[in-house]
């Protein structure tokens, strides 16, 4: 480091410029004026370099040897540490707009209303920065930034990374605004019972659902998809309750509701992380067992097929109903069992969409 810094056609220099400026007008030695300023040789030499900031102490004892004010010795430090913050935050800059180039600022401002800043792409990042509540957003290429992924295939790429980031982020941030209670398993494992009733109307049940969890210490935030996030969940322990977040892709009722059920498996497993789109492993394989088997009990499904030949609309509909799930859940186990085309028209109408409009909303696609 030097002890004086040039940025911008300004100048700033550090005290220890000076002091050799004072050294070299005493014909001292650097060891001699070293010890009439109470100091080690050492410690002079490091400060005359510009390699350690001015202490207080040190100005008050260079205020005493020259009859200066401790604040001028201390101003200068205080110029010197600007410029070189503001040439730092300069090139932090150039490295956050290599992370913006992941994202889509329109996704910022559809969905969390940030101001409309068209073209100002230094106003964008600083928008997205306070927004997610990070000193830089370069912090988002870090692969264990909130939580680890559970599964990350090795070909995750730097851009998906950063979108995963920034929903968990946003998660992070939205529970933290909720007042809950801490986390007990068993009243979550009961709410987790009463919600598996709620399937039919996620629209309109999605506020209930959440103020159940949250009665447990479990903070559910349901977010719009940022694409190319490629998770379908994520679950962290924040103190002493539990983020659990779901991403929506614009999917279906039953893929929406088998993701939140492989979350809610991975909490009563004490299993945190996130979940990407290619799950891989023990704890994703039990995760989806355990999705699997909430959402349509094993021994009803079985008893289900075996009556059926083929599978008409009355049918799913009379077994969705006497389970109390939604009919759409039961198709998507159809399909995704080889038991019923994904084209099948005629079943078409039993899925629904939802477009989720932020932590609280969703409507009908």
């Amino acid at each position: 480091m030097s002890n004086y810094v040039e940025y911008k056609d300004r100048v700033a220099f550090h005290p220890g410029y000076y002091i050799k400026e004072a050294i070299d007008e005493s014909g001292l030695s650097q060891e001699d004026f070293a010890k009439r300023l109470a100091t080690t040789p050492k410690n002079l030499s490091v400060l005359v370099r510009g390699e350690q900031s001015l202490s207080v102490e040190m100005a008050r004892k260079l205020s005493r040897m020259f009859t200066t004010s401790i604040s001028y010795w201390l101003n200068l430090q205080q110029k010197y540490d600007e410029l070189i913050a503001e040439f730092n935050s300069d090139e932090e800059l150039k490295q956050e707009k290599e992370v913006f180039k992941y994202l889509e600022y329109n996704y910022f401002q559809k969905n969390f209303n940030l101001p409309v800043l068209k073209g100002k792409v230094d106003e964008q990042i600083a928008s997205v920065r306070s927004f997610l509540g990070v000193a830089t957003l370069s912090v988002l290429k870090n692969k264990d930034l909130a939580v680890s992924f559970r599964s990350a295939s090795e070909d995750m790429t730097t851009a998906n990374i950063i979108r995963a980031n920034v929903m968990v982020q946003i998660a992070i941030n939205e529970a933290l605004k909720r007042e809950t209670p801490r986390f007990t398993k068993k009243k979550f494992q009961s709410a987790v019972s009463n919600v598996l009733t709620l399937t039919d109307n996620l629209e309109v049940n999605l506020p209930e659902i959440i103020n159940e969890f949250q009665k447990c210490g479990v903070n559910l935030v349901v977010l719009p998809n940022l694409s190319g996030s490629k998770i379908n969940g994520a679950t962290k322990r924040i103190g002493d309750h539990v983020l659990l977040m779901v991403n929506n892709r614009g999917i279906n009722e039953d893929t929406f509701w088998f993701s939140l059920f492989h979350e809610i498996g991975h909490i009563i497993n004490g299993d945190y992380g996130i979940s990407s789109e290619d799950r891989e492993g023990d704890s994703e394989t039990e995760a989806d067992s355990f999705a699997a088997d909430m959402l349509i009990p094993n021994e009803r499904y079985t008893q289900f097929i075996a009556e059926n030949e083929c599978f008409r609309k009355e049918a799913i509909l009379e077994f969705a109903a006497s389970i109390q799930r939604d009919p759409g859940i039961v198709l998507g186990r159809l399909e995704k069992d080889g038991y019923v085309n994904y084209n099948d028209w005629k079943l078409k109408s039993l899925h629904k969409k939802y477009r989720f409009t932020s932590p609280f909303g969703v409507n009908p696609r």
